[in-house]
């Protein structure tokens, strides 16, 4: 198994870029810095583990159907620290 998450393009114009990230357990984003800010929308729920730079690790569940928003500038590996697969989709605006 490829231990990196399927990312699906879904929309990329002017105003905003949307990705559809589908990660079975264990697979990950890789490390990333967010270019816009932007808005998650969970699919599925979500349990993840966020890995920060600095070494810090932070595990957060976001329940299937719930969004939150971040700015621009978030450094991060995003990795699927359930057992199941897990779905979000993510909405940047450039």
């Amino acid at each position: 198994m490829t231990m990196t998450c399927t990312a699906t393009q879904l929309i990329d114009d002017t105003r905003t870029r949307v990705t559809r990230f589908d990660f079975e357990p264990g697979q990950k984003t890789g490390w990333h810095r967010h270019g816009f800010d932007y808005v998650i929308t969970a699919i599925t729920d979500c349990h993840m583990r966020l890995e920060l730079p600095g070494g810090e690790i932070s595990q957060v569940t976001v329940p299937a159907g719930t969004a939150y928003r971040r700015d621009e500038g978030v450094e991060h590996n995003v990795i699927n620290a359930g057992d199941a697969p897990m779905s979000f989709v993510e909405v940047e605006l450039k």
